[in-house]
C-alpha cells in the first residue's frame, strides 16, 4: 500500500508578519522622510499663519480672499461661524493639501510594494514560498495604515506644541486623525487599482485619477455649495471642523467605513485573477508600429506623453486660479501691514507683481518635480531591463539618452511658461489689464533655465552615478524649502544662493538682468553633456 503525502494547505495570509518587517526595512528611508516633511510642513505652516496675521483683524482680512470662488475651490468653505482663529484657519486652509499629499504617499506606497512586484516578477518568486496569496496585500495596507496614523500623530502633535491658544489638543488630534484616515482611504484606492491593471503605471495613473476626481468632486462641491462635496473623501475631514467650537467626529467614520470597503474589494478582485495580470486584459496592439515610434524620440514621446500632459494641465490649471485671485489681493495687502512687509523685498515693484513673481516662481519649482521625474524614468527603463533590447539595435546610448532628456526639456519648459500663461490671462480677466499677461508669461519663460538645470543635474546623476539617481529630488525640495517657505522656517537669505531659482530675476517686479539666466544655461549645457557622456562609458544596470 502506497501512502502520497499531502501537503499541508498553507492560510491565504501566511508570512504577513515577514513581509511587514520587509516592507519596513525596504521604506526605512522613503517613508520616515515623508512623515518628518508632513508633520513639519505643517507645523512651520501655523508658525508662518502666526507671522503674517498676527492680530484678529489680520485673520479676518484673509477671510477676503479665501472666500472668493476660486479660492474656495481650492482649500474648501470656511466651516466656522465664529472667530477665524489659528486653528480654523489651519483646517480651512491647509487641510485639503495636506491631505492630497498624505494620499499621494499612501498612492506611492501601496503601487510600489503589490503592482510594481508583480510587474517586476518578485512577488511570482515570493508567493512559491511560504508566503499566502493575501499577504502581500495585507502586508502593504498595514504599512500604509500605520505610515498614515504616524504622520497623523506627529503632525497633531507638532501642531500642538506651537502652543497657540486656538489650536486645543482635542482639534489637534482630530485634524491628524482625519489626515491619517482620509490618506488611508486613497491607499485602499491604490490597492483595487493594483487589481484592476497589469502595469504599474496603469495602476498609479487610476489610482491618481481617484485623488484627482475626488478633489474636483470637493472644489465644484464647495464652490456651489451643495451636497456634492460630501461625495469627496477629501471634504470629510473639514467636515469634522477641527478647532471649531462644534468639532464633530462623526464625518470620520466615513473615511473608516470606505477605507474597509475599499480594502476588502481589493482582496476580493486579488482571487479574481492571476499573479501578474490584472482584470482588465491589455487591448491587442497594432500589427505594425506607427512611423511616429519607429524613433527613439517618438517613443520616449509616446512614453512621456500621458504623465506630460497630465503635469502641464495641471499646473496651467493651477496658474489660472492663482490669477483669478487678484481682484481681491490689493485689499488684502491694504488690511495685512505684515503680508505688506513680505513682499516689499523688490525695489520698486508693486506689491501686485511682488506676489506675482512669488507664485511664478512657485509654479516653476513645481514644474522642476516633473522634470526630475521625467529623466528619473531613464533609471526605470534602464532598471526593469526595457532599455537593453532598444541599445542592442543601431540606437545609440547618446541618441536614447538624448530622446527622452528633449522630452523633459520640452514639457517642463512647457509647463513653466503655460503656468505663468494661466496666471496671467487669469489675472489679466479680473483685472482688465492686457498687457500684465504677456508681463507674467515672460517671467515664465525667465524661470525656463532654473528649471532646466533640475533637468541636467538628474540627467548627470543617472549618467555618471546612477545609483543616485533619486537624489536629483533634493534640488528642488531644496528649493521649496528654502526660497518659498523660507520665512516660515527663519531661513538666511544666502540658502537661496544654492538653488538656481534663487538667481532668477523676479520678474515682473524687478529688472531683467541676463547674465545669471545665461550662466544657469551654461550649467545645465555642462551638466547634461557630463550626464551623456557618463552614460556612453558606464555599463548597463538592471535589477
Amino acid at each position: 500500500m502506497t501512502i502520497t503525502a499531502t501537503p499541508a494547505r498553507q492560510h491565504a495570509f501566511a508570512g504577513t508578519a515577514t513581509m511587514v518587517r520587509l516592507i519596513a526595512r525596504r521604506d526605512r528611508i522613503r517613508l520616515p522622510i515623508w512623515i518628518t516633511a508632513l508633520a513639519l510642513a505643517t507645523t512651520g505652516t501655523v508658525f508662518n499663519f502666526q507671522d503674517t496675521y498676527p492680530t484678529a483683524q489680520d485673520r479676518a482680512a484673509a477671510v477676503i480672499l479665501t472666500d472668493m470662488p476660486a479660492m474656495v475651490g481650492m482649500v474648501g468653505r470656511n466651516y466656522s461661524a465664529g472667530e477665524y482663529t489659528y486653528g480654523v484657519m489651519l483646517g480651512h486652509q491647509m487641510f485639503v493639501f495636506t491631505a492630497v499629499a498624505f494620499g499621494i504617499m499612501s498612492i506611492l506606497t501601496v503601487i510600489r510594494h503589490t503592482r510594481a512586484e508583480e510587474e517586476a516578477g518578485r512577488a511570482e518568486l515570493v508567493r512559491a514560498n511560504v508566503l499566502g496569496r493575501h499577504s502581500q496585500l495585507a502586508a502593504t495596507m498595514i504599512v500604509v495604515v500605520l505610515a498614515n496614523l504616524l504622520a497623523g500623530i506627529l503632525t497633531a502633535a507638532g501642531v500642538l506644541a506651537t502652543g497657540l491658544e486656538s489650536i486645543t489638543a482635542s482639534g489637534s488630534f482630530l485634524y491628524g486623525l482625519a489626515l491619517a484616515l482620509v490618506g488611508t482611504v486613497f491607499g485602499g484606492a491604490a490597492a483595487v487599482a493594483a487589481q484592476v491593471t497589469e502595469h504599474t503605471r496603469g495602476a498609479s495613473g487610476l489610482a491618481f485619477l481617484a485623488l484627482g476626481g475626488a478633489y474636483a468632486t470637493r472644489a465644484v462641491g464647495d464652490m456651489g455649495d451643495n451636497f456634492l462635496s460630501w461625495a469627496s473623501p477629501l471634504y470629510w475631514g473639514q467636515a469634522a471642523r477641527p478647532f471649531a467650537s462644534d468639532q464633530r467626529w462623526w464625518p470620520l467614520i466615513l473615511a473608516v467605513a470606505l477605507a474597509a470597503a475599499l480594502t476588502v474589494s481589493a482582496f476580493f478582485l486579488s482571487t479574481r485573477r492571476d499573479v501578474g495580470a490584472g482584470l482588465r486584459r491589455p487591448k491587442l496592439g497594432a500589427e505594425t508600429a506607427s512611423p511616429t515610434l519607429l524613433s527613439s524620440l517618438g517613443l520616449a514621446v509616446r512614453l512621456h506623453r500621458a504623465a506630460a500632459i497630465a503635469w502641464i494641465g495641471a499646473l496651467t490649471v493651477f496658474g489660472l486660479v492663482y490669477g483669478t485671485l487678484l481682484s481681491g489681493a490689493e485689499e488684502m495687502f491694504d488690511r495685512i501691514s505684515t503680508l505688506t512687509e513680505m513682499l516689499r523685498d523688490i525695489p520698486g515693484a508693486t506689491l501686485v507683481d511682488s506676489w506675482v513673481s512669488m507664485i511664478v516662481s512657485f509654479l516653476a519649482m513645481i514644474a522642476s518635480l516633473y522634470a526630475v521625474m521625467a529623466v528619473s524614468r531613464l533609471r526605470s527603463e534602464e532598471l526593469t531591463g526595457r532599455a537593453e533590447p532598444l541599445l542592442s539595435t543601431a540606437v545609440s546610448r547618446t541618441r536614447w539618452m538624448g530622446s527622452h532628456l528633449v522630452v523633459a526639456f520640452t514639457a517642463s519648459a512647457a509647463a513653466t511658461v503655460l503656468a505663468a500663461a494661466g496666471l496671467g490671462i487669469g489675472g489679466a480677466y479680473v483685472t482688465n489689464d492686457s498687457e500684465f499677461a504677456l508681463r507674467v508669461i515672460a517671467a515664465g519663460f525667465v524661470y525656463v533655465p532654473a528649471v532646466w538645470v533640475a533637468v541636467g543635474f538628474a540627467a548627470a546623476l543617472y549618467g555618471l552615478a546612477p545609483a543616485l539617481t533619486s537624489a536629483a529630488w533634493a534640488l528642488p525640495a531644496y528649493s521649496i524649502i528654502v526660497i518659498y517657505m523660507g520665512q516660515i522656517f527663519g531661513f538666511p537669505e544666502a540658502m537661496s544662493n544654492y538653488s538656481p531659482f534663487g538667481h532668477v530675476p523676479a520678474l515682473p517686479g524687478a529688472e531683467m538682468n541676463w547674465l545669471p539666466v545665461l550662466i544657469l544655461l551654461a550649467l545645465t549645457a555642462v551638466l547634461t553633456t557630463a550626464g551623456l557622456i557618463g552614460f556612453r562609458r558606464r555599463d548597463l544596470q538592471s535589477k
